[in-house]
């Protein structure tokens, strides 16, 4: 019996070891600058912490300026100054200088206001991305999950690996899965696992995108039937009143037939001429409706591709300036 136990439990290693082989190994990458700059909380609270630092700034200026100030003062009435009066004056600019030094440490040292604040505004949302990130991974079997914002070196990444817009569905699924019911929120998740199934899988994707084409076409076909319908009804009803029309000029003796179908058949040929001309113009209008809405959606994606590339090379541009005053701080040191 102890025999048997063992050797099914080595037979279940593997399997799960040749299971695990045969899978193959999953990763995926996320961005977490690019998923901060797209929630909203963020950005505005951001912006707030960046007035904040601007303000400080200028009271840094304007303390540098008052030194230099005195500084200037100095050098030109030095002459005429006692040595007492000088040495006062100097140990003066030193304190300012050195209050101005533990004002700029305060508020932006390594352990300064801003970074302080900084912290404690990303922190709550890097707890939900994590939290996202672990449910994703969870759900479609990840093995490794890299941030391409950290110090880890990306040389390659396809985008196909990215799941930055994931995560990003997930943190707003979360906040608008709050304000719903229990019976919306079943069909919310029902329709959101349907949208996630379709994305990890192009077959899908692609039988998506058929079946909302044909149900375009079908629903353009049901459009020009109604309106084919609604013309024949008018038809019918005009030829209705035409014929109850010529029964009373008959009966009370106003007009003749004869002039009477002769308009009859005028106005019949003017209201067919006129539902052709509001039938083609309806066409029309669709067809232009579908190419303004076309034309939006390229020029959507291409401003989207602009900001995307912009916000790279501005990203590499700060790195870049941060990495060469990390090198002027090690040469100043040295």
């Amino acid at each position: 019996m102890r025999k048997q136990f063992l050797f099914t439990f080595l037979a279940l290693i593997v399997l799960n070891t040749i299971h695990s082989q045969t899978r193959g190994t999953k990763v995926g990458y996320i961005d977490m600058e690019y998923i901060l700059q797209n929630v909203p909380n963020y950005t505005e609270a951001s912006n707030q912490l960046e007035d904040k630092a601007q303000k400080w700034k200028q009271e840094i200026e304007a303390k540098k300026i008052v030194t230099h100030k005195l500084k200037e003062t100095l050098a030109a009435e030095k002459a005429l100054l006692t040595k007492e009066l000088i040495e006062e004056r100097e140990t003066e600019i030193k304190f300012l200088e050195t209050e101005t030094l533990d004002y700029q440490q305060k508020r932006f040292g390594p352990k300064g206001d801003l970074m302080l604040q900084k912290t404690l505004l990303t922190k709550p949302i890097q707890d939900q991305v994590f939290t996202a990130i672990q449910d994703i991974a969870e759900a479609k079997k990840y093995d490794f999950i890299f941030d391409k914002s950290s110090d880890l070196t990306m040389i390659f990444a396809a985008k196909r690996f990215d799941i930055s817009d994931q995560v990003l569905r997930v943190l707003n699924r979360t906040e608008k899965r709050e304000q719903l019911t229990k019976k919306e929120q079943a069909a919310k998740e029902a329709k959101e696992n349907k949208e996630d199934a379709i994305e990890d899988n192009p077959f899908l994707a692609e039988r998506q995108k058929v079946l909302e084409e044909k149900k375009a076409a079908r629903d353009k076909i049901l459009e020009d039937r109604k309106l084919a319908q609604e013309a024949k009804k008018k038809e019918y009803e005009d030829k209705r009143n035409q014929i109850l029309a010529d029964r009373a000029a008959k009966k009370n003796g106003t007009v003749s037939a004869s002039t009477k179908t002769e308009e009859s058949d005028a106005t019949k040929t003017n209201d067919s001429t006129s539902v052709e001309k509001a039938k083609q113009k309806q066409i029309e209008d669709r067809a232009k409706a579908l190419e303004d809405r076309k034309k939006v959606i390229e020029d959507r994606k291409k401003a989207l591709e602009e900001k995307r590339i912009k916000t790279l090379e501005e990203r590499a541009a700060a790195k870049k300036a941060l990495e060469e005053k990390r090198k002027e701080n090690n040469q100043n040191n040295n």
